[in-house]
């Protein structure tokens, strides 16, 4: 990751993409070209939410704070009934109640775990089924009554995208680029408290404020997402593009751009599935996009990727069976009369099995090993390859035994290195010298 205490380069550019895609998405529903409304406002909406929960939820998967997401998002449905009862079904007020109440249960689980014995893990889970208790309580007392306009309320739960209409996704697009805004205004207070969080103590920042700051900007980002992706599954939406960005980079710029694309992919393509199906739950179709996503890119990832990591050690194991070979082939024919004696090849296959006839294969086409009637001998290429390994080799045996004798206390070598290509000239002469001396 980028070095916590300074501002990465790549910040602004991060979200300067981000809004250009806002910006071309809104001038694409506001092209007079003639789209489906239904679609175009859940795609809106989907996206929106998708890449702002993905911006935030990588500081989320970041701080291992995941199980705070869940029990905010949880939280928030007795605000939303509050809400509710208070102003009716207007969104900015189940919005205004549905933050206030996660905000409410991020306060009472920072009092919990540092007031009391409870650690934090348990203070959340104490908040997240009392609230979500508390919240489906308020649900059913709503859905009593005789009047129809709680219509619809308990689709918070899964989340309904062909609820939304256009003044929806303006709210959450004003709301968004707000919250995007203070990221920005804060990404080094951020950046820092996230990645060292002793360090911004020692120096003074107030840690406490900015992890509040951070916490609050996550309660909005659940809060508007409880109408697309529900209380349930909000938690999914938050955290699963984090995931994925992190398993394809180390730099926290590009994780928040990825994990942005990524839930904004999420967003949008579960929002349209639900619009075009009949009677289906937003939150589900949403999340399962998101977990096909995540799943991907665990197994297909550069360097992390499950695909990639077992080819890497297929690659690995061929390679040491190769160098196995050439030493089998070469000890061969020291011991029996000459350095270009050819090995018979039902002996190389059982010394080294399986893999002989591949590796063999490959040596010959680096010109490595030449055929020589029914066995393999060493090219010139490949003698001097395998003097240069076994020299090696012996300068290894020695650097472990008399490692304390030799000024290498502060160097770091690969097991695979070539020593007479890293030590310093007078250590590896040293080393030399004990190998002529044998002592």
């Amino acid at each position: 990751m980028s070095n916590p205490t300074t501002r990465p380069n790549g910040a602004t550019q991060v979200f300067l993409l981000i809004g250009g895609i806002a910006l071309l998405v809104g001038g694409i529903a506001l092209s007079p070209i003639r789209f489906d409304y239904t679609l175009i406002t859940v795609a809106l909406g989907g996206g929106i939410l998708g890449t702002l929960s993905g911006v935030l939820g990588s500081f989320s998967v970041l701080k291992r704070e995941s199980l705070l997401g869940d029990a905010l998002s949880h939280a928030a449905l007795p605000g939303v009934c509050l809400g509710f009862l208070v102003a009716g079904r207007e969104l900015p007020a189940l919005l205004i109640g549905a933050g206030l109440a996660g905000w409410l249960g991020m306060v009472l689980i920072r009092a919990i775990s540092n007031t009391t014995r409870i650690n934090e893990e348990t203070a959340m889970g104490i908040i997240l089924v009392s609230f979500f208790a508390f919240g489906i309580a308020l649900l059913s007392y709503i859905q009593q009554r005789p009047d129809a306009s709680q219509a619809g309320l308990d689709k918070f739960i899964f989340g309904q995208a062909a609820a939304m209409v256009r003044r929806d996704v303006w709210v959450i697009g004003a709301v968004g680029v707000g919250v995007c805004v203070a990221l920005l205004a804060f990404w080094k207070e951020f950046e820092l408290v996230t990645f060292d969080r002793e360090f911004a103590l020692a120096n003074g920042y107030p840690v406490r404020l900015i992890e509040l700051l951070l916490i609050s900007l996550t309660v909005v980002a659940i809060v508007l997402g409880l109408q697309l992706a529900g209380v349930v599954l909000m938690v999914g939406l938050l955290i699963a593009p984090g995931v994925a960005a992190r398993q394809l980079t180390r730099n926290l710029a590009q994780m928040v751009l990825l994990s942005g694309v990524f839930g904004g992919i999420a967003g949008t393509t579960g929002a349209v599935l639900s619009a075009l199906g009949q009677g289906l739950p937003t939150g589900p179709l949403i999340i399962l996009v998101a977990s096909a996503i995540v799943f991907t890119v665990i197994l297909f990832a550069p360097q992390r990727g499950i695909v990639w990591m077992t080819l890497q050690q297929r690659r690995n194991r061929l390679q040491l069976s190769m160098r196995h070979i050439l030493r089998d082939v070469y000890r061969y024919a020291l011991e029996h009369g000459g350095e270009r004696v050819a090995i018979p090849e039902p002996m190389l296959r059982a010394l080294r099995g399986r893999e002989a006839r591949l590796g063999v294969r490959l040596l010959e086409q680096q010109g490595l090993l030449e055929s020589l009637g029914a066995g393999w001998r060493l090219t010139a290429e490949g003698l001097q390859l395998i003097e240069r390994d076994e020299r090696n080799q012996k300068l290894w045996r020695a650097f472990r035994v008399y490692s304390l004798q030799v000024d290498t206390s502060l160097l770091n070598i690969s097991r695979d290195a070539d020593l007479t290509q890293t030590l310093p000239l007078h250590t590896l002469n040293e080393l030399e010298h004990i190998l002529e001396n044998g002592s």
